[in-house]
């Protein structure tokens, strides 16, 4: 880490509130932000819209800042996001090994931050704010969500690839396992497979480790029980953590924020 990054990392400090919707495969963010988060990761590609207002994204520390009104971060790209106070944004993840990720990835890349084109930002800002405003159900926002993401794909969706079955049912088996212990051997013979073939077809298929992978959907289950009213420590349990101070430190590492800084409602 250079002197820079750490510099900046301590200084930053970023909080947000407004609602979150989850669906399998991705989830809606949307609400008022203000400030820096510190540098980040996370498995899911975002988009970001303003609803209101614009953004901030860098990808190198001691770098300049590049300003957007809708952007696409790719997965595991390491990036701080900063905003000013009286701006409204959507974040939209999209894990990348469904159709519409892999479609992301075919239109804007893999390596760094891209701008969306200034009629996708149009297009999508007033799709979400027009729901927003209208107070619209939980389904007509995640119906909302996914409306923007296919507008983002329709010219770049890759072709449909003959997936191994075994594959889906594995990750189905991990996604109604998360509370639990999970090791990859584990769920290779759930699905009859050795290790090591198993770890070959995850990585071909998701674009992931297993154990990335994993985290990225404990940290979206402890999220959605915690912002549903769970307690952290409640929350953390659930989803297979440690402790709340694990959580926390996976929190941060994905998102740049503390979790504590995030006023969202989970809404059904």
């Amino acid at each position: 880490m250079t002197a820079g990054q750490t510099e900046a990392d301590s200084s930053a400090s970023a909080h947000g509130t407004g609602r979150i919707y989850f669906w399998q495969g991705g989830s809606l963010w949307i609400g008022d932000a203000q400030g820096r988060t510190q540098w980040h990761g996370h498995h899911a590609q975002q988009l970001a819209v303003a609803l209101r207002g614009s953004f901030r994204f860098r990808t190198q520390a001691g770098e300049g800042w590049t300003d957007y009104d809708g952007a696409v971060v790719p997965s595991d790209c390491k990036h701080q996001f900063e905003v000013s106070g009286g701006t409204t944004v959507a974040h939209i993840f999209v894990e990348p090994e469904t159709l519409q990720g892999r479609a992301l990835t075919a239109r804007f890349g893999s390596s760094t931050v891209a701008g969306l084109p200034a009629d996708a930002i149009h297009a999508a800002a007033s799709i979400l704010s027009e729901a927003l405003r209208a107070n619209h159900s939980a389904k007509a926002m995640v119906e909302a969500a996914m409306s923007v993401i296919a507008e983002l794909c329709r010219t770049a969706l890759p072709e449909e690839k003959n997936m191994d079955p075994r594959l889906p049912r594995a990750l189905e088996y991990i996604r109604s396992n998360l509370g639990n212990n999970l090791s990859l051997g584990d769920v290779a013979a759930k699905v009859g497979l050795s290790e090591s073939r198993f770890r070959h077809l995850f990585v071909e298929g998701t674009g992931s480790s297993f154990r990335a992978y994993v985290l990225w959907l404990r940290i979206n289950l402890a999220i959605e029980s915690a912002m549903s009213g769970s307690s952290w420590t409640t929350a953390a349990h659930q989803a297979g953590f440690a402790d709340s101070a694990h959580l926390s430190r996976t929190h941060k590492r994905m998102f740049g924020i503390e979790p504590t800084a995030l006023r969202l409602r989970v809404q059904e």
